[in-house]
């Protein structure tokens, strides 16, 4: 099971414990904000994309969107999400799940600036009802593979 992998991955910097499982799906950004008792912005959704035949993840705010032509600007390519296969095979988390943690070498990971504004973000930890609380400090830290931070997205600073 792809939690336990996470957990697993995550005992190697002593933080397992910090696991948090739901009695309920947290499969959603809604689902998920419900589950953890926060806004949904501050649930971390790991988007994953196929770049020249490769997966990558980016992990971006609940409440922001993917901007085209900012993911294309930093990619140099169209935005094509995998499929439910090809998450669970390419990535090895099934969706709902998908997080950057515990991740094959080849899956490259971003963090999006729309995370920043948080103190504490919530992204999956493997499964469908399950997250850990990390600063955006750790979950750089933490995320298998990290590249870089990126700022592709959209309809997140209406505030600002």
């Amino acid at each position: 099971m792809s939690i336990e992998k996470v957990r697993a991955y995550f005992k190697a910097f002593g933080i397992e414990d910090r696991i948090r499982e739901f009695e309920v799906s947290s499969a959603t950004v809604e689902l998920a904000a419900v589950a953890v008792g926060v806004e949904g912005a501050r649930i971390a959704k790991s988007l994953s994309f196929k770049i020249e035949d490769k997966p990558v993840i980016i992990v971006v705010a609940g409440d922001a969107k993917i901007d085209n032509s900012k993911y294309k600007a930093q990619f140099h390519t169209k935005a094509k999400m995998l499929t439910h296969e090809e998450a669970h095979s390419l990535i090895g988390h099934d969706v709902g799940g998908v997080c950057s943690f515990a991740l094959p070498e080849d899956v490259k990971v971003y963090l999006d600036v729309s995370l920043k504004r948080f103190e504490t973000v919530f992204p999956a930890a493997g499964s469908d009802n399950s997250a850990i609380e990390l600063t955006c400090g750790e979950l750089e830290k933490y995320s298998s593979n990290f590249v870089e931070w990126v700022d592709v997205c959209k309809s997140w600073q209406a505030e600002g």
